[in-house]
């Protein structure tokens, strides 16, 4: 059957099923409302009257019946039908037998079925795409386009990060059609759940947010309880050579920047609220989101500062200074406001720095620095010997740098 019209006029086959219809005696709002029934878009009652006179051959009545058949098998929450949308139904029903299977503590085919069904899913669901837009998925031979093809053509909808995780995908795919993976499935994670993730993004931006799987899989549960040391050992456990070999292959040749690509691998801050033992979970929590930053300061400070942070202001300019840069108290003034190091003298709150670079020490009211915050200087000053500067700067710069004075500082702090 024909895929579902995308008209606001009836097309030549429902005029001939309505004419029909009313041949049959059936009224014109029960038509109406049966080929509007998951059509999109919907067409006007008037549309139906004027199929009564117009000169066609009617549908038979087996026609009729297969139509109206088809009407029914709608689903009320995805708005799919098996007739219409049968890649895009098989898609989602391949993602969530992946996630199922590799959430279902009796099965120990995880990474196997995930791989698999997970590619079978992204390769339905290119294929729906490409046939909606009316470029027939097959080859000459008769077999359809595989997914490694689709994701290489100069077409492809999906971004760089997506198309990355797809190919890892696949690698893992084609590895296990070969070996056992004994208990390796918690070494791919990252790039599972990004997988995931991209599914769902990308299936209901093509689709609209009711064919989202977010509603249809609940988080996975255990019995048994994980300590934060044992979360970080997970990795270790039963790894053979050629799961070591294909998590290098997996990484060979990526830059920092697509590593990072939470499309390609999704990471995630693990915390611990403050709570009782008995009440005690994990958190996830992004660690781009404005919670993960503040969580990854406060984590800082657990660190002894003076191994941390040993570098007063007099001494970054130093140090800079020794790397035969041209740098002075007060260009480390203007940088530490430029990417916001820390507050302003003043500030209700001193110690709101940024942990990165720079902490505050409420005993003795000052700040602190790391070796990072002098490295990035070094890197962005300019060198002492350019024949730009004037000599008058030039002369200041090779100064003694043990005259340069400490940064001022005037923090008061105020009650909160």
């Amino acid at each position: 059957m024909a895929k579902s019209p995308t008209g606001a006029a009836l097309t030549a086959e429902e005029k001939r099923l309505v004419k029909a219809m009313l041949n049959a005696g059936e009224r014109n709002q029960d038509i109406h409302i049966l080929v509007n029934y998951g059509r999109r878009p919907t067409v006007n009652v008037g549309r139906i009257s004027t199929v009564r006179n117009d000169d066609i051959q009617p549908a038979s009545a087996d026609e009729v019946a297969k139509y109206k058949h088809m009407k029914r098998s709608f689903d009320p929450v995805t708005g799919l039908n098996p007739y219409t949308d049968e890649k895009l139904i098989r898609s989602r029903e391949a993602m969530i037998l992946a996630v199922s299977v590799f959430n279902n503590a009796s099965y120990r085919f995880k990474t196997e079925v995930f791989s698999m069904l997970s590619n079978v899913a992204w390769c339905y669901l290119m294929h729906d795409y490409y046939e909606r837009r009316g470029i027939s998925p097959t080859n000459s031979d008769g077999t359809t386009w595989a997914l490694s093809y689709m994701i290489e053509k100069g077409d492809c909808p999906l971004s760089s990060g997506i198309r990355q995780n797809l190919k890892a995908i696949k690698a893992i795919r084609d590895e296990v059609e070969h070996r056992l993976f004994g208990r390796s499935d918690g070494n791919w994670l990252a790039i599972f759940q990004a997988c995931c993730l991209n599914f769902d993004k990308t299936i209901v931006a093509w689709h609209g947010e009711k064919v989202s799987l977010q509603n249809d899989l609940s988080v996975a549960l255990q019995f048994g309880k994980m300590s934060i040391g044992q979360a970080s050992q997970v990795h270790t456990y039963d790894i053979p050579p050629n799961i070591a070999a294909l998590d290098a292959s997996l990484i060979a040749g990526k830059t920092e920047d697509e590593l990072n690509d939470i499309e390609y691998q999704f990471k995630v801050v693990y915390t611990l609220d403050s709570a009782s033992k008995s009440k005690a979970h994990i958190q996830f929590v992004s660690p781009e989101s404005q919670e993960g930053k503040d969580i990854h300061n406060v984590l800082q400070k657990y660190r002894v500062a003076d191994e941390m942070y040993p570098h007063k202001p007099s001494d970054v300019v130093k140090e800079v200074v020794k790397a035969n840069k041209v740098f002075t108290m007060t260009n480390h003034t203007r940088a530490w406001k430029k990417y916001k190091v820390r507050p302003n003298n003043g500030a209700r709150k001193p110690d709101r720095t940024d942990k990165t670079y720079c902490i505050y020490h409420i005993a003795h009211k000052d700040y602190t620095y790391n070796q990072d915050w002098v490295d990035k200087l070094i890197a962005e000053a300019p060198d002492k010997k350019q024949p730009s500067l004037p000599d008058e700067l030039l002369d200041l710069v090779n100064s003694p740098v043990d005259v340069v004075p400490d940064e001022l500082e005037l923090d008061i702090t105020e009650d909160i």
